[in-house]
């Protein structure tokens, strides 16, 4: 099995919890409260984790709550590099109305960096990389970060001979798309991101294909991924391009979605699955995850039984 390393420059403490309606000025009560390490690349590893498999997680921390983090990660069983990162890990917080079933979700901007930080956390990475690894940049960039830190990040994988996947969105996504060619292995995104690209409603999947295909052929990436909530996921090459999705559940929370979708994708790329396998064990983790309270994550179970059940359809 490949190594693989996740990175996570601006992680988050997520707090999540439920109330019957949300009000303003009033003190809300609020049950079912839970508390899990959170952020891009922290999630693809503990939904690795959760799915059998192993990552080393590359997570700046700093302050009380980046202790606390630390200490959640361990008993996640999650193997963690601590970069020692500046000022106090930042918090969010997701609160179910149960009377609607809507979520609401607050996040918190991170601590800010300093130059040197960014090249510092570089070079810690680096030293990281081993031949063939993959290796998962997701989430946002913390302040103060430069813009095209993932692409920096990308020349160094290339020089090891490892492999980049990528989930992001504004100025660093931007950044890989202008000054990323040939860094990427996976780029993924979400429809709202793929439609603002471009600049025009992919109402079909036929026309998503097309888009993302119309990239992957640039050489930007191997792999272009555009995500479609409850219509599964599009994957396109400059090869061809197929549609994957799960049977629908319960949706009970939305957070870390994405990052197991990217988790699962991972973890079977580094098994060695084909591509077309890995999308479809990536689309049961993400339809697992939904289907778990708060910021808890994909069960094994529940996306092996879904596993089962996912379509997959030449485009």
């Amino acid at each position: 099995m490949r190594k693989i390393l996740t990175i996570t420059l601006n992680p988050a403490l997520d707090s999540a919890s439920e109330v019957g309606a949300v009000v303003p000025d009033l003190k809300l009560r609020c049950e079912n409260p839970s508390l899990e390490p959170g952020g891009g690349g922290v999630n693809v590893s503990r939904a690795i984790t959760l799915l059998g498999g192993e990552s080393t997680a590359f997570v700046a921390l700093g302050g009380v709550t980046g202790d606390m983090m630390a200490a959640l990660l361990a008993e996640a069983g999650v193997n963690l590099q601590r970069f020692d990162g500046p000022g106090m890990t930042r918090q969010s917080t997701a609160i179910l109305e149960v009377s609607t079933g809507r979520q609401f979700r607050f996040g918190q901007p991170g601590p800010v960096w300093q130059a040197e930080d960014a090249a510092r956390a570089i070079r810690e990475i680096e030293a990281l990389l081993l031949p063939e690894m993959l290796v998962v940049a997701t989430g946002s960039l913390p302040p103060g970060v430069p813009d095209d830190f993932y692409v920096t990040l990308g020349q160094r994988v290339k020089t090891a001979g490892a492999e980049m996947i990528v989930d992001t969105s504004g100025a660093a996504q931007k950044a890989l798309l202008a000054k990323g060619h040939g860094l990427m292995k996976v780029l993924r995104m979400d429809r709202h991101e793929s439609e603002q690209l471009a600049g025009k409603p992919l109402e079909s999947l036929h026309a998503a294909a097309q888009f993302a295909g119309a990239i992957a052929t640039r050489g930007l990436a191997e792999l272009v991924i555009m995500a479609r909530g409850a219509e599964g996921s599009v994957f396109a090459s400059a090869e061809g391009g197929f549609h994957c999705v799960s049977p629908k559940g319960a949706v009970m929370s939305k957070v870390g979605a994405g990052d197991s979708f990217v988790g699962g994708l991972t973890l079977g790329l580094a098994r060695g699955l084909s591509l077309e396998d890995a999308g479809k064990l990536a689309t049961a983790t993400a339809a697992a995850a939904v289907m778990t309270p708060g910021s808890q994550l994909c069960e094994r179970s529940t996306t092996e039984r879904l596993l089962a059940d996912t379509m997959l359809t030449k485009l």
